[in-house]
């Protein structure tokens, strides 16, 4: 279960807010999540301009004095990816220059995570390149969610954590189902870690669809690897972008005897008209994250759900702050 940060760790936070030396920077990337996670603190977001010129260069300035504080960047690098990921190289060297004591990245999404190793010759490996860039800006350390491979932690050379939304789902999910007429699906082979871990907590089976990927972006089921009759099946997994894998595999359950297919993922990318795919699919629900800001298009679709974040990252912030465990979030 997912523990609630101590009432002394909210309380070093905030006292040392009062004193100057947090300080809450937010870019344009998710206003939303970063307002709750403010919130979460009570600490007031510090004053700063994000803005652009004629030429869409981007032009930051911090409007509150900064020098010693331990300032956290809130910034989500989702799409316009490399607009955000510029606010948040732009934001750091402002804070940088302005004498802020440690500039600490909080990533809810990490843009860049699936390109994180060579996928044929001459390609290369950009999650690897965004880590220096981030790191060369002067971020002393990271926080991010759900990575789509635990090994980009490497790609930092800084300290880097990264959270989990498991505990979230888990506690979701046992409050919506009867768990004992629940299986957890991996969409494929490579998740397979993710989705035996949350069958782990929930004490349910696993099975896994087999896919074969002609392409990127596309997706062609090929199997499913185990029984899923009379099941509710729940897909996990940390991205969803086209929604070709979720829709492909919840044919693929369904045609197999499953009862129902949900969907619980971490970030929800959902790009072009992925919403739509997803409404018209045999999906019962999907549930997401807020990692990412919601397009209007996700918003109205009446089969995805948000999950709320925020007092997750906020109780790591406070951890952070205060210099006690993070990892304990999640024991």
């Amino acid at each position: 279960m997912l523990n609630v940060v101590s009432s002394k760790a909210r309380e070093e936070a905030s006292m040392s807010a009062k004193n100057g030396s947090i300080k809450l920077v937010a870019g344009n990337s998710n206003p939303a999540l970063a307002q709750a996670i403010a919130q979460g603190l009570d600490l007031p977001l510090t004053k700063a301009v994000v803005r652009r010129f004629a030429d869409m260069e981007i032009f930051v300035e911090i409007q509150e004095n900064v020098r010693g504080s331990d300032a956290f960047v809130i910034q989500s690098t989702s799409f316009p990816a490399n607009d955000h990921l510029m606010e948040l190289l732009i934001i750091t060297d402002a804070l940088r220059r302005s004498s802020a004591r440690r500039i600490t990245a909080v990533l809810p999404y990490f843009g860049y995570a699936r390109q994180d190793r060579k996928s044929g010759s001459r390609t290369p490996i950009s999650a690897k390149l965004v880590a220096n860039l981030i790191t060369q800006a002067g971020v002393d350390r990271v926080m991010t969610l759900d990575l789509h491979a635990g090994q980009i932690q490497g790609f930092f050379d800084i300290p880097t954590d990264n959270l989990y939304a498991a505990p979230l789902m888990v506690r979701d999910i046992k409050d919506k189902f009867d768990l004992s007429k629940v299986m957890v699906i991996s969409p494929d082979v490579g998740g397979v870690a993710r989705a035996r871990g949350l069958a782990k907590r929930i004490n349910t089976p696993l099975a896994i669809v087999d896919k074969r990927r002609e392409r990127a972006g596309e997706s062609e089921v090929m199997n499913v690897i185990g029984d899923v009759s009379g099941y509710t099946c729940i897909l996990v997994d940390d991205i969803v972008d086209s929604g070709g894998t979720l829709v492909n595999a919840a044919d693929a359950l369904i045609a197999k005897g499953a009862k129902d297919v949900y969907a619980y993922i971490t970030h929800g990318v959902l790009s072009g008209g992925a919403a739509a795919r997803i409404t018209n699919s045999k999906l019962k629900e999907l549930v997401i994250t807020d990692s990412i800001q919601p397009t209007d298009a996700v918003s109205k679709a009446p089969n995805i759900r948000t999950l709320p974040i925020a007092s997750l990252i906020s109780d790591a912030i406070a951890r952070t702050a205060a210099e006690e465990s993070v990892s304990s979030l999640f024991d």
